[in-house]
């Protein structure tokens, strides 16, 4: 069993070592071709991701393959600490995405989403103005509602009311249902006399501008977090099953560094 945990662990680096090429070579790549802050942001973490799977994977093969049992153990304690915060981020997941949902509207195909609905991590991080700005910048380089604009621009009033929209549509591209603006297109609304204000302070912040709309809305923070909830949600199901693979890499790594020490014993 002793020189099989070996090779297997030999093989499983290999094959980590080869991914970790093409990520690199992806993150090389986002930071020469981004043309938005948005492509830029994810270059760092895709190359430190890239060079952090290289060295695991050279220090895992090399100590179960060439007997270093040094390196297999700092290979061992690098996925014991790596298992550990796999966890605590999978069970984190789960914890800020248990709250929120969309409200159903009356004969509405779409749903709206208010802010104060969801965690209230994810408020204070999505409410920061600095972090908010860049999330806005992203979805309007993105030409979130241009597109929206353009999918259901044949659309009348009654056609669109029947629309499956997405949170983002929902909460960024058009007004809520209580402000009762009238429709012209996806895009522009005719606000009705407010008689001072509007019973959802987004209705005041609605602008038919493009580079305005409901960007600034609590609804359209609230869409957001709904977006990330549903992606969280689907990267804590990934997790918890690269959660059963590094615990089964982690078991075998233990077989081969005990193999690795009564080799060393052996020879003195």
């Amino acid at each position: 069993m002793g020189r099989v945990s070996n090779n297997l662990v030999g093989i499983l680096n290999f094959l980590t070592l080869l991914l970790s090429i093409p990520i690199l070579i992806a993150g090389i790549w986002l930071s020469r071709q981004a043309d938005t802050d948005c492509e830029r942001w994810l270059e760092k973490p895709v190359i430190a991701f890239g060079v952090f799977l290289l060295l695991v994977s050279l220090a895992g093969l090399i100590g179960a393959c060439c007997r270093v049992t040094w390196l297999l153990w700092l290979y061992l304690v690098v996925m014991f600490c790596l298992i550990v915060v796999v966890f605590a981020f999978t069970i984190f997941t789960f914890v800020v995405t248990n709250k929120g949902a969309g409200q159903t509207l009356s004969n509405r195909g779409y749903k709206e989403y208010k802010l104060g609905d969801y965690s209230n991590w994810l408020q204070k991080r999505v409410d920061n103005t600095k972090t908010w700005n860049r999330i806005q910048s992203c979805l309007q380089s993105g030409k979130l509602c241009s597109k929206f604009k353009d999918q259901f621009l044949q659309d009348n009033v009654e056609k669109f009311y029947t629309e499956n929209l997405s949170a983002l549509q929902s909460g960024c591209c058009k007004p809520a249902d209580v402000c009762n603006f009238t429709y012209v297109s996806p895009t522009e609304w005719t606000k009705p006399p407010s008689n001072g204000t509007y019973a959802n302070s987004d209705c005041d912040l609605w602008n038919n501008d493009p580079n305005v709309l409901c960007f600034n809305c609590q609804s359209c923070k609230a869409g957001f977090l709904q977006n990330i909830k549903s992606d969280w949600k689907k990267v804590a199901i990934v997790n918890i099953v690269f959660l059963i693979f590094l615990i089964i890499v982690y078991s075998i790594g233990c077989c081969a560094f005990r193999n690795n020490r009564a080799d060393n014993w052996k020879r003195y």
